[in-house]
């Protein structure tokens, strides 16, 4: 089972309560930055997890 816990914020979310897991790189939008998520997922809570290393191109 997969389990995945933050600490910091208290977030706990284990395998039953999870659909699936997205991966995706941040580009930029104007003076902000974006990470685009399939359309199935409109009115879903989603959580985004930022990793410490850069995707470097």
């Amino acid at each position: 089972m997969r389990e995945i816990k933050v600490n910091k914020g208290k977030l706990s979310l284990k395998d039953e309560e999870i659909e699936g897991f997205l991966e995706r790189v941040v580009t930029p939008i104007g003076t902000s930055a974006k990470a685009d998520i399939p359309k199935k997922y409109l009115g879903h809570r989603v959580y985004v997890i930022v990793t410490k290393d850069k995707i470097r191109k």
